[in-house]
């Protein structure tokens, strides 16, 4: 195929630029001789001129007698005197005035000026629109597009997440082979809605469906589609869409599909306008292609409740898939996936074991936490990446960094010590909480003095309410040793108070365990499970004043109860509890083994103070 030349103002320039430089070697190629004013006054004079011309800043002219090669002496000099005529009329010279063409001179000045103008300004607009589209193409969409090569991502690259993939792979199946489908008349759901915690993988598993499937991958963030000119969200909608059925089959993926598609009319007439027309358009596309030319639409969102009721009936988004949390198996999967890139691995590593500890981490979690366990291998000049290196990295996420130069008073340093290991004593004696693995007096993140550290043995998804009040004593059990050793109490429980009211709440509240009101459910506001990271989310109650008067009652009945058992257990342990701070004084950092040692002596009644 023969390629036809493209125009370029580049051209132009060289062109005009050799011009110039002509004009000026065939000016520099007069051999004028250039004389000062003075002397050109002073040769008249003498009458040696025979004739000038005269312009408005230079006179050349000829003098009389010729030089030694028998040509005339052609001069040049800068015009002072403007009225020199009489002078030259007493001497008898002859002169002439000329006036002086600058067409050409100004016309490429201007041209000059103006190309250079235009190549900034096309320099300037190149670049700008390499960030993001210029005015002619602000309705065209953002959407990325990636082809299966590029990704390099398949179902091997995500884990813990198995039964959303295989939610997804009737998906791939039909991009594969659609015809299996058309022969019974079937058609794929339009959209497919991935919900779930951030960082669970949602993204990547949507990427994952186009690897597997090797299609065109259209991926655009759904706050992309939203510009301060009305009318732009709407088109880039309509532009995707066809784009996307010139290329099909393909993938279409709108990420945090909830900046897009939030109720119509929520916050009353001051809405945003320009939202409310693009997620009014995407509607229409969604009712108006159709599916069996391969078109797949999947979005996702971790708040599916502050979505448009329009977009999740069936024909629209009529396949959820919840990407939740992974479990113990999912999470050991996970750590595979990411230790497969990490070298020198400690052969002590216990994968199964990090999994237990990790529990209620998401994959971007356990990504993060890999990365860690490598710095800090790096960081302390280990040549393998050790299991006690994991257990640190655990540490630093949950709890936050070790702050080792942070000076805290002795008397401080006291309370805090006696305030953790009430935690893990009323803990270790009580039936129902998780195992202790560590207690430290190392300040930690913001506002942490210090740190016990829990690992749960299995994934729980149900509590009775006998391990809820076990727990609430646990937490209560810092403020208790508190008040046993030094007779008075500090502000470090806070956080403490704040776990144990939550819960006492929920269990009148939301799980009708309690006796006075029963099997009641008094919580007004309820979010998806999912969606519930920690606490008990809101705190909305809908009832009479009576009945809140009667809940609060009963919490301060449960926190007074299980505040007199933690009370209980430590002063059955106080020999316990003055041995093991003495040891976390000295060493600021005990494992769960040493506590376990002293409990057991003290229940064979051989401790001795």
């Amino acid at each position: 195929m023969k390629k036809t030349p493209k125009f370029s103002f580049w051209y132009i320039a060289v062109a005009l630029w050799a011009v110039l430089i002509i004009q000026n070697f065939i000016i520099s190629s007069y051999s004028l001789k250039s004389i000062p004013y003075s002397t050109f006054i002073e040769y008249v004079k003498q009458g040696k001129i025979e004739e000038i011309s005269i312009s408005d800043t230079y006179i050349q002219g000829t003098m009389k007698g010729d030089d030694e090669k028998g040509q005339k002496i052609q001069f040049q000099t800068i015009r002072v005197d403007e009225d020199i005529s009489q002078l030259l009329s007493e001497n008898h010279v002859q002169f002439t005035g000329i006036i002086e063409n600058t067409f050409l001179r100004d016309l490429l000045s201007w041209i000059i000026l103006a190309m250079i103008f235009v190549a900034v300004w096309l320099l300037f607009m190149r670049k700008l629109s390499s960030q993001q589209p210029g005015f002619m193409s602000l309705g065209k969409n953002k959407a990325k597009i990636y082809k299966q090569q590029s990704m390099g991502i398949t179902f091997k690259d995500v884990a813990g997440v198995d039964e959303a993939k295989a939610e997804l792979e009737e998906v791939i199946e039909f991009l594969r082979t659609p015809d299996k489908y058309l022969e019974f008349g079937g058609k794929m759901p339009k959209g497919i809605l991935l919900v779930g915690l951030p960082g669970t993988g949602k993204t990547m598993l949507a990427k994952a469906v186009a690897g597997e499937s090797d299609v065109p991958f259209y991926c655009i963030s759904g706050s992309e589609f939203v510009e301060m000119f009305v009318g732009l969200g709407a088109a880039r909608v309509r532009d995707l869409f066809e784009e996307a059925k010139k290329n099909a089959p393909c993938i279409i993926f709108i990420d945090e599909l909830d900046a897009l598609g939030k109720a119509r009319g929520v916050g009353g007439p001051g809405g945003h306008d320009e939202r409310e027309q693009t997620l009014n358009q995407l509607l229409v596309e969604l009712d108006g292609f159709d599916t069996t030319i391969g078109v797949i639409l999947m979005a996702a969102t971790n708040r599916p409740e502050v979505l448009d009721p329009a977009l999740l009936r069936p024909g629209r988004f009529d396949r959820q898939v919840l990407v939740d949390r992974p479990d113990k198996i999912g999470r050991k999967k996970i750590l595979e996936v990411h230790l497969k890139n990490i070298n020198r691995i400690d052969e002590d590593l216990d994968i199964d074991s990090l999994a237990s500890m990790t529990a209620g981490m998401v994959g971007a979690d356990l990504a993060n936490l890999v990365n860690e366990a490598a710095l800090l291998t790096v960081r302390k000049g280990k040549k393998t990446i050790a299991m006690a290196m994991f257990e640190e990295a655990v540490e630093r996420i949950v709890a936050g960094l070790e702050k080792k130069n942070r000076v805290i008073i002795p008397k401080e340093r006291e309370i805090v010590a006696y305030h953790e290991l009430g935690h893990a004593l009323v803990a270790m004696s009580i039936p129902g909480s998780d195992p202790i693995q560590k207690i430290t007096i190392v300040p930690r993140g913001i506002a942490a003095l210090g740190y016990t550290m829990q690992v749960p043995t299995e994934d729980r998804f149900l509590m009775s309410k006998t391990e809820l009040l076990n727990k609430i004593a646990m937490l209560l059990g810092g403020r208790a040793a508190e008040e046993i050793v030094f007779n008075d109490i500090s502000t470090g429980a806070h956080n403490d108070l704040s776990k144990a009211t939550d819960i006492a709440r929920s269990m009148i509240i939301e799980y009708g365990m309690n006796e006075k009101l029963g099997q009641v459910y008094l919580k007004g506001e309820s979010r998806p499970q999912f969606l519930v990271m920690g606490g008990t989310g809101g705190t909305s109650v809908e009832c009479s004043d009576q009945t809140a008067r009667i809940i609060d009652e009963e919490i301060k009945k449960i926190i007074d109860s299980q505040y007199k058992i933690a009370t209980s257990v430590l002063k059955d342990k106080a020999n316990i509890l003055k041995i093991a701070a003495k040891e976390l004084l000295e060493k600021e950092k005990i494992d769960s083994s040493y506590l376990t040692e002293l409990i057991n002596n003290h229940n064979k009644s051989n401790i001795k103070e």
